[in-house]
């Protein structure tokens, strides 16, 4: 296999629980940028959003954010490829979501928004403090989300819901997959649900960005753990699941690796010669 190649997500792929890269995940990656491997983070982020540790990466020039709904070329900050939804659609999905046991927000024009009445209840729907910050930091509360959504430029990228209770999350999730089957719904986070327009998957992204890059589908990596990663894993010449992935990630994966704590990411890569010098 000839890598050309590599995307990954962030949370619970690439980021340890931390939310750092490791050295040794660091190493491999640097050997195969050296060798000529374009590395492509892939996150249901915004890409403004993506931290400056990932970006300072070699060879990070392009990047799928917020779930393949835009691929952003970082050096001329240009998008390169988008999908969004219709505002119509995402106002007809907030009116459904407003009767959910959950809080939301959503990405539009490369900005979060989030209901003001929402706002001040983040802290108790983020599971862990780096999500909470994130949440604050690309979020803007809005106290006329509907006149909000029809003011922005282009339509919304992404909604999300949060929630505390995580048998309601699974309840919603099989009840939106069965109520809204033309979205892609999808997870990144065990109390979150994420709803994309069709083509705002990472695995269209991935075979436009391919396909942009006049690359082959079989020199492509790609690494994930959520159920947003399934197209990507699939998409890509070879799939790696992490040790920590959910059970579907698993079922899609052409391969399993060690979890993000264990440097997963690294141990695939070795095994095609990028050896980083640092003891596992």
């Amino acid at each position: 296999m000839n890598i050309r190649l590599i995307a990954f997500d962030l949370d619970g792929t690439l980021l340890n629980s931390e939310k750092s890269i490791s050295a040794q995940t660091r190493a491999a990656l640097e050997r195969a940028a050296d060798s000529g491997a374009f590395l492509v983070p892939a996150t249901g982020r915004l890409h403004m959003g993506i931290p400056g540790e990932v970006l300072s990466l070699p060879s990070v020039r392009y990047v799928i954010a917020v779930n393949g709904a835009e691929v952003c070329d970082m050096e001329t900050n240009q998008i390169l490829y988008r999908a969004e939804l219709d505002r119509q659609e995402a106002l007809d999905l907030m009116d459904y979501m407003d009767a959910l046991p959950a809080i939301y927000g959503w990405y539009q024009n490369g900005q979060g928004f989030i209901p003001s009445r929402f706002y001040d209840k983040m802290e108790a729907y983020a599971h862990a403090p780096w999500l909470l910050e994130s949440m604050k930091s690309c979020y803007l509360p809005t106290d006329t989300p509907k006149e909000t959504l029809f003011e922005q430029e282009g339509g919304p990228q992404k909604l999300q819901l949060y929630f505390r209770d995580p048998e309601a999350r699974l309840k919603a999730l099989a009840d939106m997959e069965k109520r809204f089957p033309q979205y892609a719904i999808s997870s990144s986070l065990p109390i979150n649900i994420e709803i994309n327009a069709p083509d705002a998957t990472k695995g269209q992204a991935l075979s436009f960005l391919t396909s942009y890059l006049k690359l082959k589908q079989e020199d492509t990596i790609a690494f994930g753990d959520g159920t947003n990663d399934i197209s990507m894993i699939r998409q890509a010449g070879l799939g790696v699941a992490m040790g920590n992935s959910a059970p579907e990630v698993l079922d899609a994966a052409d391969e399993i690796t060690d979890t993000n704590d264990q440097d997963g990411i690294a141990k695939v890569l070795m095994t095609f010669g990028y050896e980083t010098g640092i003891s596992v």
